[in-house]
């Protein structure tokens, strides 16, 4: 059978000779074909956001095995109990494969040296006298020993015999009781066996159809009495099929049982470890439930064991908690009403006692230095009375929730620039300079602009007050749905621990200090409520000698969520101490 090649084209053939009636190439009217090269970028590109989406899918997976792994405990139990019996069944079946391969080999090797040496002693009889001239008599007395052989049948099996007769260097045709096999010896088994002794070996051998199959080959000299020149080779083959066969079946029920043992223990280990978790999680639930506030909630005892103890201890804990927060509640609400009536009731007679005040003040000039100064500290300590009065009812509106907002569109602007024309006096009195940054164009906020404006004079007035007289930056920014005020000082600073308990109520960083400004202790507790209250933030920083920045963050509309603030909490340049950048 021949082929044959496509011509190739002539050498001085032109691209642009036009092709002859009927042959095949491209059509104009077909249009511009695209370059291979954009076909190949195309196909990159597309193979490109297919691994991407490939390498996205597996980060995805190992986040969420991940996260199973972290959350929860059944998962890392299940997987180290699998991984250990797996590592365990995978280790015994290896052992158990490995005695049983050799024990089955054993016993075929031993049946099969057996059925050779008697193969031996049979052929040694029946080529006894062999007329070493005659070749016909030769192959006819081989092939009639092969046959016989093969017909004595062995306790090792399917066999096959191969006899080889030698003269000097060379070998006749050998009589074998299948074609293909003595080819399939290895040479060096036939060099082994012609030295003169019994060996053995394991090689491929094809079958009858000529497919290769493990077999296990044996050969041996067979004694004939005539000259050293002339011997016979016996050799029998022995399949492993059914070997083979046993060694597969054996591997598939110790996988099949490999799996369903470690399958069971991992099931085992998942029963026993969900009745040790699932009272855990109740507990768990439970507890959360409990700081929702639903403190009646408890766990179901049941038994006598460890889980039971657990929850009777648990439900005692719920009890305690649930008593000591009643009574807490209870102190809290009494606190609050006895703050909400005094400052009433408080009221009525200040009004009074400052109304004589203020007369007294105003005729001051008339009476003795004494008198004039008594009536200046009177009216002046009143006034500080007013304030604390003043603080403590706002206080008990915000307990009672009856503190509502007046909104209006404020420009903040004018708001900040108006807070710090009003603590420009205090500044003065500290030595402290008092700075005012923010964009040019107005900001308007739906705001309660009195309340925004107390937020601010509290800041400023204590940024003022623990300045130590260095500068007061006040800043502000707007972006599409906040604006953010920010007030930062470069006094005394705050620690960690003191900014965590500025807002709360009556609480003082340094009580031992002269306070000028206010003295209850409740003006940043009522700032942080009137933030609230404008579904605000305010929020501090603080560092030891670096100063604080409060930061009061407001919707645009009122009413509406935040999701970032204009400006930073922390400040981007910290002054040093003394005023250097």
């Amino acid at each position: 059978m021949s082929t044959t090649r496509p011509a190739a084209p002539a050498a001085d053939a032109s691209p642009e000779a036009p092709s002859s009636p009927g042959a095949v190439g491209p059509d104009p009217a077909d249009g511009p074909r695209r370059p291979l090269s954009a076909d190949l970028g195309a196909l990159r590109r597309r193979l490109s956001r297919q691994a991407t989406r490939t390498r996205r899918l597996a980060q995805q997976q190992a986040a969420r095995a991940a996260a199973a792994w972290r959350s929860s405990l059944q998962v890392r139990i299940g997987t180290i109990t699998m991984l250990v019996a797996g590592t365990v069944v995978v280790i015994v079946s290896l052992v158990l494969f490995s005695q049983i391969k050799d024990q089955l080999l054993s016993v075929k090797e031993q049946a099969a040296i057996d059925q050779v040496q008697t193969g031996v002693v049979y052929a040694q009889n029946e080529v006894a006298g062999i007329a070493a001239g005659d070749a016909a008599s030769v192959r006819a007395t081989l092939d009639r020993t092969v046959k016989q052989l093969k017909e004595r049948g062995s306790p090792a099996g399917d066999f096959e015999v191969v006899m080889v007769y030698r003269t000097g260097d060379s070998e006749r045709a050998p009589a074998v009781s299948q074609r293909g096999i003595y080819p399939a010896i290895p040479p060096e088994l036939r060099a082994d066996v012609a030295s003169g002794g019994q060996y053995a070996q394991y090689a491929m051998v094809p079958d009858g159809s000529g497919q290769a199959r493990p077999t296990y080959l044996v050969g041996a000299p067979v004694p004939t009495g005539a000259s050293s020149a002339e011997r016979i080779e016996l050799y029998y083959a022995f399949p492993l099929d059914q070997e083979a066969e046993s060694l597969s079946l054996f591997r598939s029920t110790v996988v099949i049982s490999g799996i369903a043992l470690t399958l069971f223990v991992v099931g085992i280990a998942l029963l026993v470890t969900r009745l040790v978790v699932d009272p855990v999680r109740r507990a768990a639930g439970i507890a959360q439930r409990l700081a929702e506030g639903q403190l009646e909630e408890r766990m179901v005892v049941r038994g006598e064991d460890d889980l039971a103890r657990l929850a009777t201890s648990f439900n005692a804990m719920a009890d305690s908690l649930q008593r000591q927060i009643t009574q807490l509640e209870s102190l809290s609400q009494l606190q609050q009403r006895f703050t909400s009536d005094v400052s009433h009731e408080l009221r009525t007679p200040l009004t009074t006692v400052q109304m004589a005040a203020d007369v007294l003040y105003e005729s001051r000039a008339d009476f003795p230095p004494h008198v004039a100064r008594s009536a200046e500290l009177m009216h002046t300590e009143l006034d500080r009375f007013e304030a604390l009065l003043t603080d403590l009812l706002e206080i008990s509106r915000y307990d009672a929730g009856a503190a509502v907002l007046d909104w209006e569109p404020t420009d903040l602007g004018a708001l900040v620039r108006r807070v710090a024309a009003g603590m420009s006096a205090l500044a003065e009195r500290h030595g402290c300079e008092l700075t005012v940054s923010g964009p040019a164009q107005d900001v308007i906020a739906e705001v309660d602009a009195r309340r925004v404006e107390r937020i601010l004079r509290n800041l400023v007035g204590n940024a003022i007050e623990h300045g130590t007289g260095k500068p007061v930056e006040i800043t502000w920014a707007a972006n599409r749905t906040a604006a953010a005020v920010t007030v930062r000082d470069h006094g005394v600073g705050l620690s960690a621990a003191e900014a965590q308990h500025v807002f709360d109520r009556f609480w003082r960083a340094d009580p031992a200090r002269v306070r000028t400004v206010g003295g209850s202790g409740l003006g940043l507790s009522i700032s942080l409520e009137d933030a609230r209250l404008h579904r605000g933030w305010l929020q501090v920083w603080g560092q030891p000698g670096a100063g604080a920045q409060f930061r009061l963050t407001l919707p645009l509309a009122a009413g509406t969520d935040l999701t970032s603030s204009p400006l930073p909490l922390r400040p981007a340049v910290l002054r040093r101490p003394g005023g250097a950048r």
